[in-house]
């Protein structure tokens, strides 16, 4: 199913001189979700390191791994940076905890989620960060906002 409204199919559009293009996998399904998503995305957009590029449409997917919990809503957003990977995966991680998450366990359920799918043409494998996400292309949760977003 998906949600449109709000912020989300937005797009920008001028492009920024930013260095990187980042596309980020947003998720969550704990609480007043499409509410947080929001307030992301104004939160993003008033954040100087960033550029606020494009948001897809919400989508409302079963969760995966842990199944015990409620379905998720996910979107893709486009961003731009001048961060290195690694200090944006750790911007991207103090976000996270501003919007109440808390790691409990790997696929546990969580106020917001927020992945790193693509970093410019990057490529890197750490024990911290691997780029493009390394299961990216098996969620619907991604292909499908991508898909609206880069429509060819």
């Amino acid at each position: 199913m998906r949600i449109r409204g709000g912020s989300f199919g937005y797009t920008q559009s001028k492009k920024s001189n930013r260095r990187y293009e980042v596309v980020v996998g947003i998720g969550g399904n704990v609480g007043d979700v499409k509410r947080r998503f929001e307030h992301l995305f104004y939160f993003l957009k008033r954040d100087k390191r960033v550029e606020l590029l494009q948001t897809s449409s919400i989508l409302k997917n079963p969760p995966f791994g842990y199944l015990e919990q409620e379905d998720f809503l996910n979107a893709v957003m486009v961003l731009q940076t001048s961060m290195q990977p690694k200090s944006f995966l750790d911007f991207l991680h103090r976000v996270e905890k501003r919007f109440g998450r808390v790691r409990l366990f790997q696929d546990a359920p969580r106020t917001l989620d927020l992945d790193i799918i693509f970093f410019g043409n990057k490529k890197m494998k750490s024990e911290r960060l691997t780029i493009p996400h390394k299961s990216w292309f098996e969620r619907e949760s991604v292909i499908l906002p991508l898909t609206e977003l880069y429509r060819v």
